[in-house]
């Protein structure tokens, strides 16, 4: 009889973890969030999820300015005990140092973009956007699967300075239109082609 193989988990300290320990803990899986000091490890995505990042994420390349970059699956600083990585980010472009870099400031974001997945649905919806607020993100598009062939619709979002709270800037169906953070139009129904 075989046994079964032994996990060592690591074991929170009392207050939580921290950005450092993020970033020190050994043999953490790929794409771990530190999420109100705790560790959130990532489940396997659906296909939707996938080819949605792979059309915005290309989209966002074919117009965006020099003056910013575009990311994907990047740590973001928020504060002492998040660090979320957001499916799709756009940031400044002087906030990119090197290539080893490992994270991102969130001073530095101008816009992030999460793509709702089953085991993710309350971050995404509820979680990551207030803390990208709170922390200071100028922009967030949220993208579900919707309609009879699970198209991608983007819920995008600009930050009100004075509540600090993300507001509706509009839905994109069928085609994603908008002229923030810079001017983008990328073919939403492009998806049934990848």
């Amino acid at each position: 009889m075989t046994a079964e193989p032994q996990h060592t988990w690591p074991v929170p300290p009392p207050n939580g973890y921290t950005v450092d320990d993020l970033f020190a803990l050994p043999d953490l899986p790929p794409h771990t969030e530190l999420i109100d000091g705790s560790l959130v490890f990532v489940s396997p995505q659906r296909d939707f999820h996938t080819l949605v990042m792979y059309l915005l994420e290309s989209g966002l390349r074919r117009t965006v300015p020099e003056r910013f970059r575009v990311r994907r699956e990047m740590a973001v600083v928020l504060d002492p005990h998040n660090v979320p990585e957001p499916d799709i980010l756009v940031l400044r472009a002087e906030a990119v140092r090197d290539r080893r870099q490992t994270r991102y400031e969130a001073s530095d974001v101008v816009l992030a973009v999460e793509v709702v997945s089953p085991d993710s649905e309350a971050r995404d919806r509820d979680s990551k956007p207030g803390k990208y607020a709170a922390a200071g993100i100028p922009h967030f598009w949220l993208v579900e699967m919707a309609g009879d062939k699970d198209h991608p619709v983007v819920h995008e979002y600009a930050l009100d300075p004075v509540t600090k709270e993300y507001v509706p800037a509009g839905i994109h169906r069928e085609r994603l239109k908008t002229t923030v953070p810079f001017t983008v139009d990328i073919d939403l129904t492009e998806v049934d082609r990848l």
